[in-house]
């Protein structure tokens, strides 16, 4: 059938091509997903001013706080669709898929009433600059009334993902990331609506995404057509995706609420730093999304063969990440810091902000394959079944990290500067990756215990695909 063509057996055939199959058009349909906010940024910046390019800026790092507890769900979904997929058991993935599609409009509901309601008093707690407090509330809640399209999209695309389709969630949201780009010129320079103006156009891409993955769904065959009469919670299911989405999800939160906690320290340098560090933080989106495929790659690798009993296959997927994603990371990483002042200049006219966004770019992006290969190890571990562990490493080795330093260290009179916020970045990362990888290597130990008295399927890793 036509559409079997999206999918993927990841299962069998060589690992590390099938991986950059897997992971190039999630890199690409990810870096379009990122340009919604860059197309933001850029546009105000240049037509609305410094204190709209702050107001979008800052809020990045609450919005990731809100809603990263139910992307976590989606990561949940995705293992147990591939898990299924990969065992082939098709009654517990239509369960799956339909569970999974109802509690990304139940998260949407309950993200939207948050954010809505709450966004000026949180802004106001992260010592968000007077001059910018209004405008970012403003583009907050317009933002998060587009909620239940976000969440939709997010889970449809982490189902597609799971059967190894990456290609046609790129394809909806080049189209959505064309309309984003043109109503957002439309709305802030001809009807100058500012930072309204691109929030509103944020949405509207957003609901075409969301739209067109469900029709997809809708037209697929088999267990993972979605049908919306069959939409329900199963009990089993939904208990499986929290077993392995809520510590995702809380890990995420735990993340994004150390960098709160930073944003707040950046907000204390002032506007020109803030929108600085904002465009500099957008920038390096783009390295982070490319790395990131390959942890979603690994993850969704692992799950897969897992499921299907491929065991002797999950050393390969985990190594063959973790070489993609630290060429990816360096490369991408360096290559932007050298490009970074004319890079920072298509965000803002401003000297003095492309100074201020330069440094955060010595800092963070020479060091960011870091932080991917920290991820990858996350995947692999989720993909085995563990999420619990990242959780708790992620809550020790990053954000209690980042907290120790930034009430420390930065306190000092002669390390309190901006530089001192940033580095707290890369050490992070380092500690962290170091016990993710020792958490690896002792549940990796203990799998290949359990299984050593089971024959072993042939390994067709060296076939030609």
């Amino acid at each position: 059938m036509r559409n079997k063509t999206y999918r993927m057996d990841m299962c069998e055939g060589a690992v590390l091509p099938k991986m950059l199959k897997f992971a190039v058009p999630l890199m690409l349909s990810s870096i379009l997903q990122l340009l919604f906010n860059a197309a933001d940024v850029v546009v105000v910046g240049k037509f609305a001013g410094d204190n709209a390019l702050a107001a979008v800026g800052c809020t990045g790092s609450l919005i990731n706080l809100l809603c990263n507890l139910f992307i976590g769900l989606s990561v949940g979904a995705n293992v147990m669709v591939a898990r299924h997929y990969g065992a082939k058991q098709e009654d517990e993935l239509k369960k799956s898929v339909h569970t999974a599609m109802l509690l990304s409009v139940i998260g949407g509901l309950i993200l939207m009433f948050v954010g809505v309601l709450f966004t000026e008093g949180i802004l106001g707690l992260m010592n968000t600059p007077e001059e910018v407090l209004p405008l970012a509330a403003l583009y907050l809640r317009i933002y998060f009334l587009g909620m239940i399209p976000n969440m939709v999209y997010n889970f449809g695309s982490a189902v597609l993902r799971a059967i190894g389709d990456t290609r046609r969630p790129m394809y909806f949201l080049s189209l959505a990331g064309v309309v984003n780009v043109i109503l957002n010129l439309i709305f802030v320079i001809k009807f100058e609506m500012g930072v309204a103006g691109v929030a509103i156009a944020t949405v509207i891409s957003q609901t075409i995404s969301a739209t067109l993955v469900v029709i997809c769904m809708m037209k697929e065959k088999g267990a993972i057509k979605l049908i919306l009469k069959d939409l329900r919670i199963d009990r089993k299911e939904l208990l499986s995706i929290l077993r392995i989405g809520l510590p995702a999800g809380m890990q995420g939160c735990i993340f994004s609420l150390s960098n709160v906690v930073i944003q707040k320290s950046i907000n204390g340098f002032g506007s020109t730093t803030v929108s600085g560090s904002s465009a500099a933080s957008n920038l390096e989106g783009f390295v982070y999304v490319s790395m990131n495929s390959f942890h979603q790659a690994t993850l969704s690798f692992m799950s897969q063969n897992y499921g299907a009993g491929r065991y002797d296959r999950l050393k390969k997927i985990t190594f063959g990440g973790l070489f993609c994603v630290t060429i990816t990371g360096l490369t991408l990483g360096n290559l932007e810091f050298f490009l970074g002042r004319p890079l920072l200049s298509i965000y803002t006219s401003s000297e003095s902000v492309v100074e201020a966004g330069l440094t955060r770019l010595s800092i963070i992006c020479t060091s960011y394959c870091l932080c991917g290969v920290m991820d990858v190890m996350v995947g692999a571990l989720r993909g085995l079944g563990y999420s619990f562990v990242p959780m708790i490493v992620s809550l020790c080795g990053v954000c209690g990290i980042r907290l120790v330093w930034l009430f420390t260290i930065f306190e000092i009179p002669e390390f309190h500067k901006i530089e001192m916020v940033y580095i707290s970045y890369p050490i992070s990362w380092t500690a962290t990756f170091v016990i993710h990888f020792t958490s690896y290597l002792v549940i990796k130990r203990k799998l290949d215990r359990r299984v050593s008295n089971i024959p072993a399927l042939p390994d067709h890793s060296n076939t030609v695909t």
